[in-house]
């Protein structure tokens, strides 16, 4: 059975090691002259792009962001795969939560406040987060690649590729070009270390997601 991982981004043929107050040395982080607030931190990486396979594995403790046209191809995916509920989040699940609870003009800034506390408690103590993303506009996954990073954690990307008839209007062209700026590893930019798309059969290939190190070998 072949897997695919998630575990590694770092060419093999030479590293180097960066000490933790190196790594948001970018200019952008820096404070600027006229005294105004540093810029966002740089989540500028380095992009490896996967292939399907049957089984996928992650580190544990990794963030892995569920993308998709179409919310229904989304969900299905998530629901048949991952294992652990308490891993998988999304706004639809927070919004469910609230209906009723909270008046209902409230209800998105309450779902995104919620999301986000239960993703940082998560990451903090090194547990896996599954995020069903909610659309597929980059700011939502910036927001989740910046709570990561904040806590040092792997991030990852799954575009599930759906069929045009099934993706909204108004999302075509922003899918067009997640789907070209994956396929070209230029995901790095936005803070993914790996990225994988899934369309077609290949979606139904995908039997097991995996967060653990691979088994070692005893030879």
């Amino acid at each position: 059975m072949r897997e695919h991982g998630g575990m590694s981004t770092n060419p093999p043929t030479r590293s180097v090691r960066i000490s933790d107050d190196e790594r948001s040395g970018w200019s952008s982080d820096r404070p600027r002259r006229d005294g105004a607030p540093p810029r966002p931190a740089n989540l500028a990486v380095r992009c490896r792009v996967l292939k399907p396979t049957d089984r996928l594995r992650y580190s544990p403790g990794s963030l892995v962001v569920v993308v998709s046209g179409s919310a229904i191809e989304r969900d299905r995916f998530v629901t048949r795969l991952i294992d652990d509920r308490a891993s998988l989040l999304s706004l639809d699940k927070v919004r469910g939560l609230l209906e009723g609870r909270v008046p209902q003009e409230e209800i998105e800034d309450r779902a995104q406040q919620l999301l986000d506390a239960a993703m940082v408690k998560r990451m903090a103590a090194s547990e896996t987060v599954v995020v069903a993303a909610d659309g597929v506009d980059v700011e939502e996954r910036e927001r989740y690649v910046r709570l990561a990073m904040a806590n040092k954690r792997p991030r990852h990307l799954i575009l599930i590729d759906a069929a045009k008839d099934q993706v909204g209007e108004d999302d075509h062209a922003t899918v067009n070009e997640l789907r070209r700026a994956l396929d070209a590893g230029e995901l790095g930019a936005e803070g993914f270390q790996t990225a994988l798309r899934l369309g077609g059969g290949t979606v139904s290939e995908v039997k097991a997601i995996l967060f653990r190190p691979p088994p070692r070998d005893d030879d």
